[in-house]
């Protein structure tokens, strides 16, 4: 293999990384939301309690999902970038 096709190689596996890890967060978090709104469903007291963990975790999912999009649509690479030319540039 040659140095790029290394390079390439490290920088999909970490692609894969962050789109699995997105995977399963939102895999756990469908099924522990399940679990508590069927856990409020069995207890009856009239309020809706689950709701409110739903809510505070998705705010959290759906930033791991938009920070994992950010990263893989390129944009991060191109900050980088231009970061790594603006070092090399600087006076020393």
């Amino acid at each position: 293999m040659t140095d790029v096709d290394v390079k390439l190689r490290e920088q999909a596996e970490r692609r894969v990384a962050a789109k699995r890890s997105v995977q399963a967060h939102l895999v756990v978090y469908v099924i522990v939301n399940a679990g508590l709104f069927a856990l409020d469903g069995f207890t009856g007291g009239g309020i809706e309690w689950a709701f409110w963990p739903l809510l505070g975790w998705g705010i959290g999912l759906v930033s791991h999902i938009v920070s994992v999009w950010m990263a893989l649509s390129g944009s991060h690479e191109a900050e980088v970038q231009r970061e790594m030319e603006r070092l090399r540039n600087r006076p020393r």
